[in-house]
């Protein structure tokens, strides 16, 4: 399914500012996916570009926007409730650009984690259903499950996208932290990637069949993610 070019917009984040944004919208769209960016690279990063374009071939249109300190051209995250912010003027704009879809939020590693956050404080208007690419359990080196705890209060289904080398995710700990939300959260283990979802070359995939098979399972859990 062809998609047109990203089209390029302004939100105004409160108390924050404006912050850039891409929307990118197939014809006949059947979901869409507010897309948030990681801690160390903004939404036009070729990973975020590759995987909203292979999104796009499978009918779901995107909206990847900037943090403020992204925007700012800060190395240092914003503060949760800045961040927090950014996520609810995303969510408010693609609900009303891509009005009548089903709506799904979540994000790259610390965009997808300032996501859950926001939602376990308050619900995120229209949204169905959250998506992790990546999600970081704990910081390299550092193992532990305590960024999981506000998961419980998420109450929407979740879907958890993770590499099997992940570097910030362990995952015998973070099935462990999975386990007491029961079929509310679903995970699929990416064979050899790790955070950044590069797979090795013994592994006999490469990166870019690798954005197809997350943009596959994606669409897949859409589809089948029931309406609240």
């Amino acid at each position: 399914m062809p998609a047109t070019d990203p089209v390029p917009l302004t939100l105004a984040v409160d108390g924050a500012g404006t912050v850039s944004a891409l929307a990118l919208a197939p014809p006949g769209a059947s979901a869409a996916y507010v897309y948030a960016h990681g801690a160390g690279a903004g939404m036009t990063h070729a990973f975020m570009a590759a995987t909203a374009s292979a999104l796009a071939d499978r009918g779901i249109a995107t909206l990847r926007f900037q943090f403020p300190s992204m925007e700012r051209g800060s190395r240092r995250p914003d503060a949760p409730p800045v961040a927090h912010a950014a996520v609810r003027a995303a969510v408010a704009a693609a609900g009303e650009r891509f009005a009548g879809l089903p709506l799904f939020a979540g994000g790259k590693s610390f965009g997808g984690r300032m996501t859950s956050q926001a939602q376990a404080l308050a619900p995120l208007p229209g949204v169905r259903g959250l998506i992790f690419v990546g999600f970081p359990l704990h910081p390299t080196g550092r193992p532990g499950i305590e960024r999981a705890a506000h998961l419980a209060d998420v109450g929407l289904p979740m879907l958890f996208l993770q590499g099997s080398r992940d570097e910030l995710a362990d995952l015998a700990l973070l099935r462990e932290a999975l386990a007491p939300l029961g079929a509310r959260a679903t995970l699929a283990v990416c064979a050899d990637a790790d955070h950044a979802f590069h797979v090795r070359a013994a592994s006999g995939r490469n990166d870019r069949q690798v954005i197809a098979e997350l943009a596959d399972t994606m669409a897949a859990w859409t589809a089948a993610c029931p309406a609240r």
